[in-house]
């Protein structure tokens, strides 16, 4: 699967969903591997109470991840894999 690189600042504060259309929540960063640049994580905010049932990685604040292998696609929401979450 190729995705076209886009910029950060086109990811942050897109709506993160589902391929099944729930809603998980709201891009607020991108972590990523310094040395490679590989990107690593979505980190969410406003996290939906589905999001909270799928225990997901969080960070050190708590904060929950979504892993970037999980990206199906990015447009006006950015859609995800729930299989690949888990």
């Amino acid at each position: 699967m190729v995705i076209n690189k886009k910029p950060h600042k086109e990811i942050i504060g897109k709506a993160v969903v589902t391929k099944e259309g729930k809603r998980l929540g709201v891009v607020k960063d991108i972590t990523f591997e310094t040395r490679a640049g590989e990107l690593i994580h979505l980190v969410l905010k406003d996290p939906t109470p589905h999001s909270n049932q799928l225990n997901l990685e969080k960070s050190n604040q708590g904060e929950i991840l979504i892993p970037y292998n999980a990206i199906i696609a990015i447009g006006d929401f950015i859609v995800v894999s729930e299989e690949d979450l888990m």
